[in-house]
């Protein structure tokens, strides 16, 4: 099965907790805080594989967790940093966060890596805390929670020549004659449901990847028919070959399908547009090919490319090869996302944006106050509440961040609950 688009969930590892410890050896009195830092949680790490081909291994598993750090230990030793989560991934993989829809990484070489959840930091021990007031410390810290998020991961086929027409058109059959590749080939439309990559060697020894997509149908690009699954896959090549059957024994006009076709892959792209394109004028062994083919060249420009073939008899497919050869080699590669640079010229663009908020509070349906909020979660989960010390040094972090004097604001008196999370706490004044 091939699949090229899954939704999956990632998670760093969290950090190792921070120990409490004081120096207990003969002879040294008064040896002060011993406590170690907790080690660094794992990072989940996305590397390209280019023995893989599909997305398939994560239709099955969709959770990476990573491991999290070892926690701190007595005499001052660091726990162990977590080994990061190593996932293969094929080339081509375009990883999205699934809330921002924002790209986190494009997969393309063989060997690449990228960061998709880091891990957090270790806790820091209670030797970290000791000051000339307070030299011995029970305060520790719990390790950082490791990051954690939905992505969407997309596999755009790395081809430099794609194969594009309706359905029935003879894409499947010519990639069949001219690489190893073999396709499922039969007298019936959508015959191709996976895209198809070959090899395309041409006879002065050049060599470029071929890929042949499943059919596209008016309405594509708004998810009618089979090929707007794969419209994705047009976007990586350099060249597009457009192959459109001249005999017309469908009953379609030729001139009708090349603008039908144009048109789906505008409406998906207005990039894509910008690609050459090659008309591969195919059938031309049937009747009425010659005079479809004459009234086609009326209707477009002079300047086009086309090239009469017979993907089945193999008349002018040497012709062609060398043409698709050539503009591969002059087309550099379209990059996914806009990246403008102006040589010699650096501008520094700076865009006003609302910081978010530290926290929030809103009111349930009990009545309770509920603190919210990235920074303030982050704290909580990072308070060891078994320690005075750490509870206090809580205690005085959300007086700093404003807490206590918002709670007020929304009305909090003496006695009332205030939910952070799944715990709740009393408010005092």
């Amino acid at each position: 099965m091939f699949v090229d688009q899954v939704k999956v969930y990632v998670k760093g590892g969290d950090g190792g907790n921070g120990m409490v410890a004081f120096r207990r050896e003969k002879y040294v009195p008064k040896g002060g805080p011993a406590g170690g830092d907790g080690g660094h949680g794992a990072d989940v790490v996305f590397e390209v594989d280019e023995g893989l081909r599909t997305l398939m291994d994560f239709r099955y598993q969709r959770h990476f967790k990573a491991s999290r750090g070892e926690h701190g230990m007595s005499k001052g030793q660091h726990g162990k940093n977590a080994t990061d989560m190593v996932v293969k991934v094929p080339p081509g993989t375009v990883v999205m966060d699934d809330d921002t829809k924002e790209v986190i990484a494009d997969l393309t070489e063989h060997g690449q890596r990228a960061v998709i959840a880091r891990g957090g930091r270790g806790g820091r021990g209670n030797s970290r805390f000791a000051t000339p007031a307070n030299p011995a410390p029970e305060l520790s810290e719990n390790g950082e929670p490791g990051q954690e998020r939905y992505i969407v991961m997309e596999l755009k086929l790395l081809a430099d020549a794609g194969l594009v027409g309706f359905p029935s058109v003879g894409k499947s059959t010519l990639l069949s004659v001219v690489s190893a590749a073999r396709p499922k080939i039969a007298a019936y439309h959508f015959t191709t449901i996976v895209p198809n990559l070959g090899v395309v060697e041409t006879d002065d020894g050049r060599s470029f990847v071929m890929a042949d997509l499943p059919g596209l149908i008016e309405g594509a690009h708004e998810g009618v028919g089979l090929g707007h699954q794969f419209l994705r896959h047009i976007e990586r090549t350099r060249v597009i070959v457009h192959v459109i059957d001249m005999s017309g024994i469908e009953g379609r006009d030729p001139y009708d399908d090349y603008v039908t076709i144009n048109k789906e892959l505008k409406e998906y792209n207005l990039r894509l547009t910008e690609r050459p394109q090659i008309i591969v004028a195919n059938k031309m062994d049937m009747p009425d090919a010659e005079e479809n083919l004459a009234t086609f060249k009326e209707k477009i420009d002079e300047d086009t490319l086309i090239f009469p073939i017979s993907a089945v008899t193999r008349e002018g497919l040497k012709e062609l090869l060398f043409a698709i050869a050539d503009k591969v080699d002059e087309t550099p590669e379209f990059p996914l996302a806009d990246l403008e640079e102006e040589k010699g010229i650096h501008r520094v663009m700076y865009k006003h944006e609302d910081q978010p908020a530290e926290f929030m509070i809103t009111r349930d349906s009990a009545g309770a106050f509920v603190v919210s909020g990235a920074k303030v979660e982050k704290l909580f989960k990072m308070t060891d509440f078994s320690r005075e010390d750490s509870i206090r040094r809580f205690a005085r972090q959300l007086r700093s961040m404003g807490v206590d004097d918002a709670l007020r604001e929304r009305g909090a008196e003496d006695g009332d609950i205030v939910r952070l999370l799944d715990y709740e706490f009393e408010f005092v004044e």
